[in-house]
């Protein structure tokens, strides 16, 4: 999932730095989805940014 989110800031042309500020996320708090399980709410609002489902955001990256 980190690498598809990583994916989707690159066509965007964002870090996830920036993602994380445009949600109003804490800071590295996509980066540690790494080791653990993000919130359902966080999950959604990422989704909802790049216009995907979370089912696609969860697909492995191919």
């Amino acid at each position: 999932m980190l690498k598809k989110i990583k994916d989707l800031c690159e066509a965007r042309g964002i870090g996830i730095s920036q993602l994380e500020k445009e949600l109003g996320f804490g800071r590295d708090t996509i980066s540690k989805w790494a080791t653990s399980i993000p919130r359902a709410d966080r999950l959604k609002a990422v989704a909802d940014f790049f216009g995907v489902t979370v089912d696609e955001l969860m697909e492995e990256a191919g």
